[in-house]
C-alpha cells in the first residue's frame, strides 16, 4: 500500500488529513507535517523524511505538498530521493481524497487518478441562478 504524506504551510497539512479522513474514513499510513514561518528547516527535512520511512510498507511513498517551489516542497526533495518515492504538488482535497481512496494501486496509476481528481474539480461557476454552468461546460459548448 502506498504511504502518503502531507506537507503543508501552516496548519494546512493537518486539516487536509482531517478532510480526508472525514470523507473517507480513518487512515492508517498517513503523515501530516506543518510548516510554520519559524521552522527549523533542518528539523522539518528530518521529519519528513522519518515520516517518509514510517509510511513507506513497501507500495513506495508520495509526499503532497500544497505548492510548488514553496519551503513544504524544498523540504520534501530529500524525502523522495530514494526510488519509489515521490512529490505531488498542489494538492487539493479532490486530489487527496482519490490519492488516499487509490493506495492499492500501482504508483503511477495512484498519482495519475490523483492528479485527473484534483484538475477535475478546479472550475468556477457563472450565470443566471437557476440555470448555473461550470465554466468548462460553458467553453466546450461554446468552442465545440
Amino acid at each position: 500500500m502506498i504511504g502518503i504524506v502531507i506537507v503543508a504551510h501552516g496548519g494546512l497539512a493537518r486539516e487536509f488529513l482531517a478532510a480526508v479522513e472525514h470523507v473517507v474514513g480513518r487512515q492508517p499510513g498517513i503523515r501530516a507535517i506543518a510548516i510554520d514561518p519559524d521552522s527549523d528547516r533542518a528539523a522539518k527535512q528530518r521529519e519528513i523524511c522519518e515520516a517518509a520511512d514510517r509510511v513507506d510498507t513497501g507500495g513506495g511513498v508520495v509526499v503532497a505538498t500544497d505548492m510548488f517551489g514553496g519551503s513544504p516542497s524544498n523540504l520534501s526533495l530529500r524525502a523522495c530521493a530514494q526510488e519509489d518515492r515521490h512529490i505531488v504538488y498542489g494538492a487539493n482535497l479532490p486530489l487527496l481524497i482519490k490519492l488516499a481512496k487509490s493506495r492499492h494501486l500501482p504508483m503511477a496509476e495512484a498519482i495519475q487518478r490523483a492528479l485527473m481528481a484534483g484538475r477535475k474539480y478546479i472550475d468556477t461557476i457563472s450565470g443566471p441562478i437557476g440555470t448555473v454552468v461550470p465554466m468548462t461546460q460553458a467553453r466546450t459548448a461554446t468552442h465545440g
